[in-house]
């Protein structure tokens, strides 16, 4: 009777332990999941960075005259 108390102990513990080590395991992996996908943001904003700097240097000239003139037509107090 001893030994089958014991073995269920046994069984129990390694029953515990074994859920222990896949919760950690499942949340090693949702881990590295949200850091690959903050890689993938910033991978993602930085090959936007030209397209963005391109669109300001084209956009640029139509703006560079009027504030240019914009100081002298402003009315002085």
């Amino acid at each position: 009777m001893a030994l089958i108390i014991f073995l269920i102990v046994i069984v129990v513990v390694v029953g515990f332990f074994i859920a222990m080590y896949n919760g950690l395991i499942r949340l090693r992996v949702r881990a590295d999941a949200s850091w690959s996908d903050i890689d993938v943001q910033l991978k993602r904003r930085h090959d936007l960075i030209p397209n963005l700097v391109e669109t300001v240097k084209g956009y640029a000239p139509t703006k560079k005259e009027p504030l240019r003139t914009s100081p002298s037509t402003a009315p002085q107090r």
